[in-house]
């Protein structure tokens, strides 16, 4: 007696199908599952086994072969406890084998039959509406997976109740689809930066920054905002597009952090770690591969504060993903590749007791223990680093003042309008953001004439500034132009670009 049952599992934030075959043979009572099951797979027969007899159906007592088919990839979670025991009620003739023929089935099942919520459902409601097959999964993922179009999804409660949908006994009407535009967007804190007393000129840095997706590092003293600066980027970040959330959702779907009552991340991430956090939870990685911090603040922000107290290997993983957006985890047996396109803001102190510079406090720190504390961000991870901002103490006038500049609101038309300008830019490419463009189109889009030309050369040689530097500048200048609402870039936008570059010659020599 064989039954083939449709289902699914994870590769990195993707799903591909599984055919999970399910024999009945005659022989001494055996329960074996193939295909390379990981632990959680292989305990799957315990609640299925308890999930049949408790929903009064019979579990075979002879020999029971589980095939996940390719046998030759891993497989890992609990989704397959519900297409096992369709599978075992299809060979024993309970469940009509053609009735499987449609459906991708998924779901972990409690011991009394009961259909609990899995990880990646969203990823697998992808693989189900590319296979034009219909999804069957618990009514507590319905939310999630209603969110891609085109598909059936039949949400269930309990084992019992796929039993008798495919026996054609009891009718169940798809969830209904989530509008894109039904998905409201709210800001994940109650911040504004009209909060923020003083600091113009790191307001127009990070407004910047937050128009180009430029990567940000500001240098203070303790208190001078940093922090508090930070944390209110997100507020001026327009919504999610609906492809990006569906991206970025993927990767809180697999990790289970999707919350409940959200079919979709539609608010920019914001993480921010601590300094004591190992190279896998940052990049990604591990035993069996998860994705890290940067894949968390996929189109998102990713906050390191105290940058220099993170240990330099584990910052020096950064380089990969700063540059392709992307990141990649190898192993003996496989490879995966998690999604990595974020914006870094890194905050640190110009020296160990925090006050090197400072008008009001003399620094207590050696010239060779501001040049260790300093050393610890490596030359190549700051050159990918595009506006490096001083953020000097906050002088008591400002703090006293009743007015804190433009608030969120104001600041978030303004990148809005400038997104508007890139979109239509980069509307043949996969570009969301002047920071990702390529050389060859800084090239077309960043045309300089003759005295912006000069200004740059004359800064390079200045400064000592690199290859990548030099794309940086025309790139954060072309931001500058899209906020300006002007269509070419002009010197002023250029000497302003190079003003947020000035850090280079001071942390290098």
């Amino acid at each position: 007696m064989l039954a083939r049952v449709k289902s699914g599992a994870l590769r990195g934030v993707d799903a591909y199908l599984v055919e999970v075959e399910v024999d009945i043979a005659p022989g001494m009572r055996a329960f074996t599952t193939v295909g390379l099951p990981e632990i959680a797979v292989r305990e799957s027969k315990d609640r299925v086994q308890a999930a049949l007899r408790n929903s009064g159906y019979r579990f075979p007592g002879t020999r029971i072969t589980i095939n996940l088919a390719p046998a030759d990839v891993r497989k890992e979670g609990t989704g397959f406890d519900l297409p096992v025991a369709v599978g075992l009620l299809a060979a024993q003739g309970v469940v009509p084998p053609e009735s499987l023929e449609n459906y991708l089935i998924f779901g972990e099942l409690s011991l009394d039959g009961r259909l609990k919520p899995t990880r990646g459902v969203l990823s697998m409601a992808l693989a189900t509406r590319e296979a034009k097959l219909a999804l069957i999964l618990p009514r507590e993922n319905a939310r999630e997976a209603a969110v891609v179009q085109g598909i059936d999804v039949y949400a269930v409660d309990t084992l019992a109740q796929v039993v008798e949908f495919l026996a054609g006994r009891e009718v169940l009407t798809p969830a209904p689809p989530l509008e894109a535009e039904t998905l409201a967007w709210d800001p994940a804190e109650d911040l504004d930066f009209r909060e923020v007393k003083g600091q113009e000129p790191v307001k127009r840095a990070l407004l910047i920054a937050a128009a180009g997706g430029h990567n940000v590092l500001m240098v203070g003293p303790p208190g001078a905002g940093k922090t508090m600066l930070a944390r209110r980027l997100p507020s001026i970040l327009p919504p999610l597009g609906f492809e990006e959330a569906l991206e970025t959702s993927k990767v809180y779907s697999i990790m289970g952090l999707l919350p409940p009552s959200r079919a979709l991340i539609t608010t920019r991430p914001f993480r921010s770690p601590h300094h004591t956090i190992a190279d896998a939870g940052l990049i990604g990685g591990g035993t069996t591969p998860r994705p890290g911090e940067v894949s968390l603040a996929h189109y998102g922000v990713l906050f390191l504060d105290e940058l220099p107290e993170f240990k330099r290997s584990t910052l020096e993983v950064l380089r990969q993903p700063l540059e392709e957006g992307r990141v990649t985890i190898s192993r003996a047996a496989t490879s995966l590749t998690y999604p990595a396109r974020f914006m870094l803001v890194a905050a640190m102190n110009p020296c160990p007791c925090g006050y090197y510079g400072d008008p009001r406090r003399a620094c207590a720190c050696t010239p060779n223990q501001i040049n260790h504390y300093r050393g610890r961000i490596s030359g190549p991870l700051l050159d990918r680093i595009d506006i490096q901002i001083q953020v000097p103490s906050v002088r008591f006038q400002e703090l006293a003042a009743t007015e804190g500049g433009d608030g969120s609101p104001e600041l978030r038309a303004r990148v809005e309008q400038a997104k508007r300008v890139q979109a239509g830019r980069f509307a043949k490419s996969r570009i969301y953001a002047n920071a990702h463009m390529t050389s060859r189109q800084v090239k077309q889009h960043c045309p300089l004439g003759p005295e912006a030309q000069k200004l740059l050369e004359a800064a390079m040689e200045r400064l000592g500034l690199s290859a990548r530097a030099y794309h940086r500048v025309l790139k954060i200048a072309r931001t500058i132009a899209d906020l300006e609402g002007e269509a070419n870039v002009a010197p002023v936008h250029v000497a302003e670009a190079i003003q947020y570059r000035t850090l280079d010659r001071s942390f290098t020599r």
